[in-house]
C-alpha cells in the first residue's frame, strides 16, 4: 500500500488546497485519521477542488460526472461543465513537441500553424493549421509534461482508494477498482492514437445510414500519417457550438436538426452499441454549409447486445407501470449478487418511482430522467450496475438537453420511431432470420432438457430435507414423475408454438422460392408435432 502520509511537495499541495476548501473527511484521510463513511463537500465546492488540484483531477472530475450510479444528479450536474482554469501553453514549447513527435519537419508538413490556440484543456490544446497540399486542419497537441503530472497523480488516487477500501463504504463499493478503471481511463486518453480510432469507427458507423441523410453528418478525417502518441491531426470544421450558432429559426429547420441528433444518437446506442458518450453543446457544431459536426470523440460508450435488448426492455416495463419487471432486468443488468438484494424493497422503490408515469405516453416521457432515477434506485439499494450504464445515461441527459434548448417543441417519439421498429426486428427476429430461428430452437431444446432435471433436483432436496425434518409428503415419486410430463409437454408446446411463430416471420418477408419452401416445412411440422400432442394428451385420459 502507498504511504500518503510520506512526506511529498505534491502531497502537501492537495492537503493544502483540502484544508482551504473544509472538506474534512479528505482532511482526516490526507493525514492518516480515521476514515468512516466519505462525506463529500457541496457540489460547486467539490468542483472548485478538482480545479485547483489540477490537469489530472479534473479528467478525473469529467470521468465521474459520466457516472450517474455513483453520484447524485446535483454531482453530475455541477460536474459535467468542469473545466481546467489552465492557461494555454506558449508556443515555442507546442512547437517543441510537434518536431519530437513528427518524422517529417513541420515546414514541409505545415503552410501555415496559427500559434495561438483555438482551444486550451487539461491534457491538450488545439491550433488550427493548413496543409502544404491547402487542407485545414486542426492539430491537438497534448501538454508538455501531462504524462508526468498524471502518473504521479494517479500513484496518489490508488493510495487513497486503498485507505478507504478499510472502510465499509470502501467495500461495499469496491472503491479500488472504481479508481484503477478511472486512472486507467485518465491514463488511455494520453494515447491520441486511441482517440483517433473512435473517431474513425463513428464515422465508419454512421456512413450511408438508413434512417437518416449521412451526408447531413460530419465526422472530422482522421490524418493517420502526422497522428502520434501525442498528436492528433484531423480535419478542420468550420462552424459553433450548436447552441450559440446561427440557426435559421424556422420550426422546419430546427425540426431537421433535432430530427437528424436524435437518429443519429440512437443508432449509435440501441443498433451500433458504440456511441460517443460526451455529446455536451461544445461538441456538436453547425457547420457553415448547414450540416452537423461531431468533434472531440476521445470518450466512448460500448453495450453489448445484450444490454441493449435489457434496456429496452426496461422501457417497455416503464411505460407499462411494471414494477416487478424493473425490478427483475435492474438485477439482469447488475455486477451484484441477488442474494443479498432485498426484491420486496427494490419492487417498492421502483413502485414509488413509476406512480408519475401513469397516464403518460412513450411520447411524454422524459428518457434521460427515467434512466437517472433507475439509477438512483439501483444506488439506493446497494446494486452495483455497470459503468457503460452511467454513460449511457449521462449521453441521453446530453443528448436531450441540446436538443429541448434547441427545439422545446420536439417530440422524441416522433423522431425515434423508424428506429423502433427497426430496434424490434434486431432483437426479436435479428439480422437474419435462420440464424434467430436457430437460436430459438437450441435455446427451447435446452429448456426442455434443463427443466425437468431443475425440478428433480429441487424436488430430490425437498425429499431429503423432508426426512430431515421428520415431516412426511406421501407419494413424493408420482408428484415428480406428473409433474415431469407437464413439464415436458410444457416445453414441447412452447417449442410447436415457435415452430408457428418462425414459419408465419419467414412466409411475411418471403420473396424466394427457399424462404416460402422453408416457412411451409415448418408449418408441416408445426402441424404433426401438434396433433402427436393432442394425441399424447387424449390417451392418457387427462384432458381436464
Amino acid at each position: 500500500m502507498f504511504s500518503l502520509t510520506k512526506t511529498s511537495s505534491r502531497q502537501k499541495e492537495i492537503i493544502e488546497i483540502v484544508l482551504g476548501n473544509g472538506w474534512d473527511y479528505m482532511r482526516g484521510i490526507l493525514t492518516g485519521g480515521k476514515s468512516d463513511k466519505p462525506q463529500l463537500p457541496p457540489p460547486e465546492v467539490f468542483r472548485k477542488i478538482l480545479v485547483q488540484l489540477g490537469p489530472f483531477y479534473v479528467k478525473f472530475g469529467q470521468l465521474l460526472s459520466t457516472r450517474p450510479d455513483l453520484l447524485p444528479p446535483k454531482y453530475i450536474e455541477a460536474l459535467t461543465a468542469l473545466q481546467a482554469q489552465v492557461p494555454p501553453v506558449a508556443w515555442g514549447l507546442i512547437e517543441q513537441t510537434l518536431r519530437e513527435q513528427l518524422e517529417s519537419p513541420i515546414e514541409t508538413i505545415f503552410s501555415t500553424i496559427d500559434p495561438q490556440p483555438v482551444a486550451a484543456g487539461s491534457i491538450a490544446q488545439i491550433h488550427k493549421a493548413t496543409l502544404t497540399t491547402g487542407e485545414e486542419v486542426a492539430i491537438k497537441v497534448q501538454r508538455p509534461n501531462i504524462d508526468r503530472i498524471v502518473n504521479q497523480d494517479v500513484i496518489l488516487i490508488k493510495g487513497i482508494a486503498d485507505i478507504i477500501a478499510l472502510t465499509d463504504f470502501g467495500s461495499e463499493y469496491d472503491v479500488v477498482n472504481l479508481a484503477d478503471d478511472f486512472t486507467k481511463a485518465v491514463l488511455a486518453e494520453l494515447d491520441f492514437r486511441q482517440e483517433a480510432n473512435f473517431t474513425d469507427k463513428l464515422r465508419q458507423n454512421l456512413t450511408n445510414s438508413p434512417w437518416f441523410d449521412s451526408q447531413q453528418l460530419v465526422i472530422p478525417k482522421i490524418y493517420w500519417q502526422f497522428t502520434t502518441e501525442k498528436v492528433l491531426l484531423m480535419e478542420w470544421l468550420d462552424g459553433k457550438p450548436i447552441l450559440s450558432a446561427d440557426i435559421p429559426s424556422t420550426p422546419k429547420t430546427r425540426q431537421e436538426v433535432s430530427t437528424l441528433l436524435f437518429r443519429v444518437f440512437f443508432q449509435q446506442i440501441f443498433i451500433d452499441g458504440f456511441f460517443h458518450a460526451d455529446p455536451h453543446p461544445g461538441n456538436i457544431f453547425y457547420l457553415e454549409d448547414n450540416k452537423i459536426g461531431l468533434i472531440d470523440c476521445g470518450m466512448i460508450g460500448r453495450l453489448d447486445p445484450k444490454t441493449q435488448q435489457l434496456l429496452t426492455e426496461m422501457l417497455l416495463a416503464i411505460v407499462d407501470i411494471d414494477a416487478q419487471r424493473c425490478a427483475q432486468l435492474t438485477l439482469e443488468l447488475s455486477d451484484t449478487n441477488a442474494i443479498n438484494t432485498n426484491i420486496a424493497r427494490l419492487e417498492n422503490d421502483y413502485q414509488k418511482m413509476l406512480r408519475k408515469y401513469y397516464n403518460l405516453s412513450l411520447s411524454q416521457l422524459n428518457f434521460s430522467e427515467v434512466f437517472y432515477e433507475i439509477l438512483e434506485v439501483a444506488r439506493s439499494n446497494k446494486i452495483r450496475l455497470p459503468s457503460n450504464m452511467g454513460l449511457f445515461a449521462k449521453s441521453l441527459a446530453n443528448l436531450e438537453g441540446v436538443a429541448r434548448k434547441f427545439n422545446p417543441n420536439i417530440n422524441l417519439l416522433e423522431e425515434i420511431k423508424p428506429l423502433i421498429t427497426e430496434l424490434f426486428r434486431r432483437q426479436f427476429i435479428g439480422d437474419t432470420p435462420y440464424q434467430t430461428l436457430f437460436r430459438t430452437v437450441l435455446d427451447l431444446k435446452s429448456i426442455s432438457l434443463r427443466s425437468p432435471r431443475q425440478i428433480d433436483a429441487i424436488l430430490d432436496r425437498l425429499s431429503s430435507e423432508t426426512f430431515q425434518w421428520q415431516l412426511q409428503i406421501r407419494e413424493i415419486e408420482g408428484l415428480r414423475r406428473s409433474v415431469d410430463d407437464s413439464a415436458n409437454r410444457l416445453s414441447f408446446s412452447i417449442v410447436v408454438g415457435s415452430l408457428i411463430m418462425g414459419a408465419a416471420i419467414i412466409s411475411t418477408g418471403a420473396t424466394t422460392g427457399q424462404l416460402i419452401l422453408l416457412s411451409n416445412v415448418l408449418f408441416t411440422v408445426a402441424t404433426l408435432l401438434g396433433l402427436w400432442l393432442i394425441i399424447s394428451i387424449l390417451r392418457s385420459g387427462r384432458l381436464k
